[in-house]
């Protein structure tokens, strides 16, 4: 893709406050000195057999970003490829009405959308949240003694991969659907709550993809430490079956150079953090003096797999992600 934009004007505003020059979930651009607009957009074909869900799980993921940047959800709009000669409309009512049920979970105004015919199902939404500028959280504000949190398990490309070959256990494809399902709120608000200054979304990158982001945007390096990751119940099953997605082995081959790992970690555990997620849950930076209260907050507010799984240090010569 980075061939693709190179060379394409630039946008240059100074109320521009994060753009696609960085690797940010959303952009964000000021209105005034006290309110920004944050801007994101995704959609992609569906992961599971009931179209309800998929709105919903859709839905949430285009949600996320405007949570990762410490936004609120104010407008979303449908974005729609659907085969219309060859599925019945109620199937698209279905999608819609689980993607407009998040929305509205989300405190947003739905106000509209487009569609267009298309080989395949695709859903998802174009999201505009409020941020105060003062107060938005991006990836280039992690600091060296920060600890790392992450809200949701691991696991859920390897149940949807394992579920499209159709040996994915009924109650383990239940179980990544709650949790992509589940709104990233409750970790936006703690943030908020918290004044932290540095987040991602876990998404198709999988954690260490987001996290190398993180630690390149920062100038920093970020330790995992694997025996800590959540991981969805069951899922390693499908990791020693193989069930891996064409985006696990590209997500590794990306971060292989700056990746170190220490002798004796948890080979299995590794692959998840490899893992491409959909709907994933929030990596964010706390204070050392803050990391026990935010995660007692985050569990009370429904965030049970909020776990602390790592720290930030110095940046080592060459080295952006240790494992250990």
């Amino acid at each position: 893709m980075a061939q693709v934009v190179r060379g394409l004007p630039k946008s240059e505003d100074p109320n521009l406050l994060v753009g696609p020059a960085t690797m940010d979930d959303a952009g964000v651009f000021r209105i005034t000195e006290e309110l920004a607009l944050v801007q994101t957009m995704d959609f992609f074909p569906p992961l599971v057999d009931d179209p309800r869900v998929f709105g919903k799980i859709s839905a949430a993921n285009a949600l996320s970003d405007i949570y990762a940047m410490g936004g609120i959800p104010k407008t979303a709009m449908n974005l729609v490829g659907f085969p219309n000669d060859r599925l019945d409309l109620n199937v698209l009512h279905e999608i819609l009405l689980g993607g407009s049920e998040q929305v509205h979970k989300a405190g947003a105004v739905l106000v509209g959308g487009h569609s267009v015919r298309d080989t395949e199902v695709k859903y998802g939404l174009s999201v505009t949240g409020v941020v105060d500028p003062g107060h938005m959280i991006t990836n280039s504000g992690a600091r060296p003694g920060d600890c790392l949190v992450l809200t949701k398990p691991l696991g859920t490309g390897f149940v949807t991969t394992a579920f499209k070959k159709k040996k994915c256990p009924d109650h383990l494809l239940q179980i990544a659907c709650e949790s992509m399902m589940e709104l990233n709120a409750s970790g936006a608000e703690v943030m908020r709550q918290f004044q932290v200054k540095c987040a991602t979304d876990i998404t198709g990158f999988g954690l260490v993809g987001h996290a190398n982001e993180l630690a390149i945007a920062s100038g920093v390096t970020v330790v995992l430490n694997l025996e800590t990751i959540p991981c969805i119940s069951g899922a390693d099953e499908l990791v020693r079956r193989r069930y891996f997605t064409r985006a696990s082995e590209t997500n590794k081959s990306f971060v292989r150079s700056v990746v170190r790992s220490q002798q004796n970690i948890n080979r299995l555990v590794e692959e998840f953090i490899y893992d491409p997620q959909t709907s994933g849950g929030l990596l964010m930076c706390l204070a050392s003096d803050k990391v026990k209260d935010g995660l007692k907050m985050l569990r009370e507010k429904g965030c049970g797999a909020a776990t602390l799984i790592g720290q930030v240090v110095e940046r080592e010569k060459g080295v952006h992600i240790v494992l250990q």
